[in-house]
């Protein structure tokens, strides 16, 4: 039989439909490709990050059956975690399984055809303490693999759904990720990027001895250095830097991506530390969501401006070339145009590399639905494009000050005559060659920019 995944959403969905890939190729079923639209089984990989997404989530549901009406459809993730009383209702779709139910897709499939009775599998994530480890090595890129370190978020922001459909947090094995990254590497490709809900959050789950066990394995003093030992991002696991410092020693892996990272892990000391690791890529997603102190304060963020223009400020003096890029709410409720003003005046200020920006939409069951003063979607639509102009304008001083410049690209794909990659700082760069260049680490002398992307010679 053949199965097609649909996946909607974060890295961490792409990790894990590949993961669930592996464990339906393992059991004998034919992954159907992307230019393919009938398959015998659909895996809808949904998302509840916004009302949009839970929107083409359903929309996906029911347009994968109309493609074969004979066919199994599966919806499982974040959407299916927290809204299987909605799905329900969408006749289409034949399971309904949770984000822990992932891992025993297969067999759970495998159930229905037997049976032909509709399956609901949802467990409550809430209660879960371990991470689930899929056991398997994805390739999610052809020349970049997304890995994740963990799952869950303990941060409850008044507006995030997200932890109440993905639970606490939960750190994977260290072993088990350098383990994956090394075989990633035996494969050829040259970058990783490291993904999970929350991983600055990475080992605070882990207790005293788990943590100590880690670092004797991997060779650490027991006099190691300490970093904002009052800071909960960092007490007692195994901490985010160290496992960094672990995947840097894999021979073959050039490059190490972050996902997006807390700006209170930014300290001077915690970034002295990080510029040692070579393969760290100088790009840092930091996710502001609102250059206000008191939309941050309604929207639970756990810090101020000053304290994120401090993070900023320490990687600039530690990075020249740092990129910088990040996530905006727009029409929080409360906010007023003063806030939103404010908002403006520090990105200005900041100049980010690229900002997504996204219209703030109601979640059921956060704190943010009740609150007074939501705010009118033409006034979001107003922000949302102010902030999109700025953002542009922001992209293309960088890119123009690449001009005359030598970077070095890992070309990923070709597309016409140009293939296309990515500076460590993930910059877009275009290129005609009579060579292969797909997964090469290739220097290139910038040309001209035009628009999101920079041209080489």
């Amino acid at each position: 039989m053949k199965v097609k995944f649909v996946t909607l959403g974060c890295k961490t969905n792409k990790y894990e439909s590949n993961a669930m890939e592996q464990s339906f190729i393992k059991h004998g079923y034919e992954i159907s490709s992307e230019k393919e639209d009938t398959s015998d089984i659909y895996i809808v990989n949904t998302c509840s990050v916004t009302n949009v997404a839970e929107r083409k989530s359903r929309q996906m549901l029911r347009k994968v059956k109309s493609k074969n009406p004979n066919a199994i459809v599966v919806a499982c993730g974040c959407y299916a975690q927290v809204a299987k009383q909605e799905i329900e209702e969408i006749p289409e779709v034949n399971l309904i399984l949770g984000v822990n139910e992932k891992n025993n897709i297969v067999e759970i499939v495998e159930e229905y055809i037997k049976n032909h009775k509709k399956v609901i599998k949802v467990t409550d994530v809430m209660h879960e303490c371990e991470f689930q480890d899929f056991g398997t090595t994805t390739f999610t890129e052809q020349t970049r693999a997304v890995v994740k370190i963990q799952d869950g978020c303990d941060r409850f922001c008044t507006y995030c759904i997200i932890p109440y459909a993905r639970g606490r947090v939960r750190s994977r094995n260290p072993q088990n990720i350098i383990e994956e990254i090394s075989k990633i590497a035996e494969k050829g490709l040259k970058e990783v990027v490291l993904t999970g809900i929350h991983i600055a959050s990475y080992g605070k789950d882990f207790n005293n001895e788990t943590a100590l066990k880690y670092r004797e394995l991997f060779g650490y003093n027991e006099e190691y250095q300490k970093y904002n030992p009052n800071d909960d991002l960092h007490s007692g696991g195994f901490r985010f830097i160290e496992l960094l410092e672990q995947i840097n020693k894999i021979d073959g892996i050039e490059r190490i991506r972050l996902g997006s990272i807390e700006p209170k892990l930014i300290t001077e000391e915690w970034v002295a530390r990080l510029s040692q690791i070579e393969k760290v890529c100088k790009h840092f997603h930091l996710s502001l969501q609102s250059g206000c102190n008191e939309t941050l304060k309604r929207m639970n963020r756990r810090y101020t401006i000053e304290e994120f223009e401090q993070a900023v400020k320490v990687l600039r003096n530690t990075w020249k070339d740092a990129c910088l890029t990040t996530d905006i709410i727009v029409g929080f409720p409360g906010e007023t145009e003063e806030e939103f003003k404010q908002t403006y005046e520090f990105l200005k200020k900041i100049k980010f590399y690229k900002m997504h920006i996204f219209k703030y939409s109601q979640r059921r069951g956060t704190k943010a639905e009740s609150m007074p003063n939501q705010i009118d979607g033409k006034i979001k639509e107003e922000r949302s494009k102010k902030l999109i102009e700025l953002s542009s304008k922001n992209q293309r001083y960088y890119n123009e000050e690449y001009i005359g410049k030598m970077v070095k690209v890992l070309f990923e794909e070709k597309d016409g005559e140009y293939y296309k990659g990515h500076t460590e700082n993930y910059a877009l760069v275009m290129k005609k060659s009579d060579s292969d260049l797909i997964n090469k680490i290739v220097d290139v002398k910038i040309e001209r920019a035009e628009n999101d992307c920079i041209f080489g010679l």
